[in-house]
């Protein structure tokens, strides 16, 4: 990285107190998503998408200025994804969405896919549940600039008169964060191509009025870089030295800096940002080069949902005040993962509500914090002391202790959780279900019509009796099966019309939860979910899904599969306590999956799946706390299905990660199939299986069904073929990569034909 030519960094560098480092932009009441959905169905035009957009872009800016912070970011908004407007900014999308002529339907088509092109690959923003489309950079790619998002931006938020600070992912975690393509290098390897256009875009950003521009590098807070310290240093010198630019911030997230902390702050930018949740709040104390630096301290937790502790973050605040030339107050991350706002929530009692925030209550404690450091602490002791109540309060109320469950939960860990050897088992249900090679099933879910939105409406608001609810759930159920019998499917599922959510269904029926009327967070896309809230011991009062599936069963004599969330997948994806160690919380949701499964086998159900999609998702991004994480995780999921006998098989499901770091413990689950994405990642996972000795049965996802197009027929068996190249046919299960629920009922028709006939195509061939 060679230097620009042109003289240093701004002379007189503006400050801050107070901001955030994202926030959501689905719509508090899912604004987008509706009308994203709407034009992608030819209801609405584009002027009328904007229009919404724009609506949702300038109403949270305003929100955010109003409530006290003096840098409001802008740019977070998305119609998709943020990685994606990135890939659009550096001129990196793939070719095959080229043809598209206009610029948002390219962008969706690189999204989504169409009948002709296919998206982009998915998968998780670091340890966090929403997702993120991977681009591809290949030797073909020219990386150019295109701008106009992010100005146009800026200028809406300047002209309604916003303190706008520009925010860009960084190009060190773009470039982590994307795929090699065709052949080419890793593309970490084209960074110096890369850099020049950074440096435009920061003279345009200036340009245009931008007093800060917030590059955001969370990959520095892990392992995926080879000397992430020296990369970070060459180039913020390299970005610091342009001339005439913005002031720069830095910020990371989702853990800590370690040895890049030192090495960013040796260079001109002039604030760094650390996530003092995740990352720790002692290591900013001992860097000497924050002296002339503006510390921008993540203290107010943005991924979870737990109130911050006034009194704790203002002593944090306090240490740091020696070590840096200014500390601003802000959240840990974007409040992108969080819902937009308590005042939604009528059911909470008072001392439950005491204990949260969410994202309005999120950017008023930054505030509060802010004030406090202006004008010392007496500026807002009531609030200090309402959050030390609020913190007495759940320290001492008795719904998060259950002694009983502990107590049981010690006896069954003691007496063991394993299964019987896998050659053994396979033998037993071979003789008990007899399974052509190349079985056909899916995951689990089928489309969430609209008459079976407005029927748990409808229950809801009392409009008609859980009777009712229950006989229209039963007819949907017996219409999924009637469907599956006539494609030809070896292996059925009820198709879960009763579930909301495959988090929240669960969540609503165990003690220890609480589910949220309207707490959405944007998992990706139009895609939201209502993650529920963890805060006490974990009891399953009564079996959950044994009715359902029995009264499948008693609708067909083919089998039907039992359906299940495991353990770590429901803490993934809920708003855990914090008060004990995600291992014993794990366990404790495991107790009660072990309970249902073992009913659920007493009931005759020959075919359990547990799902894990969330097992990589919860790896931690630092190497030395892999090992750890995954030896209590792969135990949870032993808990939960060791408790039935050898002759009872055992499913799972993972989608959407990157596998192969934990392609061992995959195998340490002993599930006897797994079921996995692998359509977008063109059946890569399957060389990773081989690579370790996998012997159990695997169903590698041969569509994707994040994306409207069918795939035909050939297109499948080709898929299959590959499949069987690496595992053989006896061991390989046919089934889409992922459940159904978001896809209409005749693209599931379509899709599920063609997967029947390429299986019996490709086992003709065996």
């Amino acid at each position: 990285m060679t230097a620009p030519s042109a003289s240093p960094t701004p002379s007189a560098s503006p400050t801050f107190r107070a901001t955030v480092l994202g926030s959501p932009r689905i719509g508090a009441h899912r604004e987008l998503k509706r009308a994203t959905e709407s034009y992608w169905a030819g209801r609405i035009d584009r002027a009328q998408l904007e229009s919404v957009a724009a609506g949702l872009r300038s109403a949270t800016r305003a929100a955010l200025a109003g409530a006290g912070l003096d840098s409001v970011p802008v740019n977070t908004f998305s119609y998709y994804d943020q990685v994606l407007d990135t890939a659009v900014l550096l001129g990196a999308l793939p070719p095959r969405v080229d043809a598209v002529p206009d610029d948002l339907d390219r962008y969706f088509a690189a999204a989504r896919g169409t009948a002709d092109i296919l998206p982009l690959e998915m998968t998780k923003w670091f340890d966090t549940n929403y997702h993120y489309l991977v681009p591809e950079i290949g030797p073909g790619t020219t990386f150019h600039l295109n701008p106009g998002k992010v100005l146009s931006e800026l200028a809406e938020a300047r002209a309604q008169g916003i303190p706008a600070r520009p925010v860009v992912i960084g190009p060190l975690t773009f470039l982590a964060l994307s795929k090699a393509v065709d052949g080419g290098p890793a593309p970490i390897e084209r960074l110096d191509e890369l850099l020049p256009l950074y440096r435009d875009l920061l003279e345009q950003l200036a340009g245009a009025g931008a007093r800060w521009v917030q590059l955001d590098e969370p990959v520095l807070v892990t392992d995926t870089l080879d000397d992430p310290a020296a990369l970070a240093e060459g180039v913020y010198q390299y970005l610091g030295e342009t001339s005439g630019r913005p002031a720069l911030f830095v910020a990371t997230y989702f853990g800590a800096l370690d040895g890049a902390l030192p090495a960013l702050a040796r260079t001109p930018v002039e604030a760094i940002g650390v996530d003092l949740v995740a990352g720790g709040d002692r290591a900013p104390a001992a860097i000497p080069e924050l002296a002339d630096k503006l510390l921008v301290a993540g203290v107010v937790d943005g991924r979870n949902i737990w109130a911050t502790d006034l009194e704790s973050a203002l002593g944090t605040l306090a240490r740091l005040s020696g070590s840096a030339g200014a500390v601003a107050v802000s959240t840990s991350c974007s409040t992108l993962h969080v819902p937009y706002s308590l005042d939604q929530e009528t059911e909470l009692d008072a001392a439950l509500r005491s204990w949260l925030a969410f994202g309005a209550e999120k950017v008023a404690e930054v505030a509060t914090l802010a004030t406090a450091l202006r004008d010392g602490r007496e500026s807002v002791a009531d609030a200090i002391a309402a959050s030390a109540a609020a913190v007495a309060s759940r320290k001492s109320d008795p719904r998060l202790h259950n002694s009983a469950v502990r107590a049981r939960l010690q006896t069954v860990l003691a007496s063991g959780i394993a299964r019987g050897p896998a050659d053994r088992r396979r033998a037993r249900q071979d003789a008990r279900l007899h399974l052509p090679a190349l079985a056909t099933t899916t995951i689990g879910s089928y489309p969430q019509t609209v008459e079976i939105r407005k029927a748990r409406a409808a229950m809801k608001s009392g409009e008609i009796t859980p009777a009712e609810y229950e006989r229209r759930m039963k007819a949907e159920i017996a219409e999924v099966i009637r469907l599956q019998e006539t494609i030809g499917l070896d292996v059925l599922v009820h198709g879960e019309p009763e579930r909301n959510d495959m988090v929240q269904y669960f969540a609503e029926q165990l003690d220890g939860f609480f589910a949220t009327q309207n707490g959405w967070v944007q998992s990706y896309g139009t895609r939201c979910v209502r993650p529920p809230i963890l805060y006490g011991d974990v009891v399953r009062p009564k079996p959950m899904t044994v009715d359902w599936a029995t009264y499948a069963q008693s609708l067909t004599t083919k089998p039907v599969k039992g359906m299940l969330t495991g353990p770590v997948t429901i803490l993934a994806w809920s708003f855990v306590r914090d008060d004990q160690p995600l291992a014993d919380t794990a366990n404790q949701i495991a107790l009660a999956i072990r309970d249902e499964t073992v009913d659920l086998e007493s009931a005759g159900i020959t075919i359990i799946q547990v799902d894990e999609p969330a097992l990589r998702e919860l790896l931690p991004l630092r190497s030395h706390q892999k090992e750890a994480y995954l030896r209590w995780a792969v135990g949870a999921f032993r808990l939960s299905t060791s408790g039935v006998g050898d002759s009872t098989q055992i499913h799972t499901h993972l989608c959407y990660s990157e596998f192969g770091e934990i392609i061992g413990a995959i195998a340490d689950l002993d599930a006897d199939v797994t079921s996995i994405e692998a359509a977008r990642s063109h059946m890569e996972v399957l060389d990773d299986l081989n690579a370790i000795g996998f012997s159990t049965s695997v169903g590698p996802g041969v569509y994707d069904i994040h994306s409207p197009r069918v795939p035909g027929t050939e297109e499948i068996a080709e898929s299959l073929r590959a499949a069987v190249r690496a595992i053989p046919a006896g061991r390989l299960w046919v089934n889409p990569d992922c459940g159904l629920k978001t896809r209409s009922t005749d693209e599931v028709t379509a899709a599920l034909q063609n997967l029947v006939q390429a299986a019996e195509l490709v086992r003709a061939e065996q």
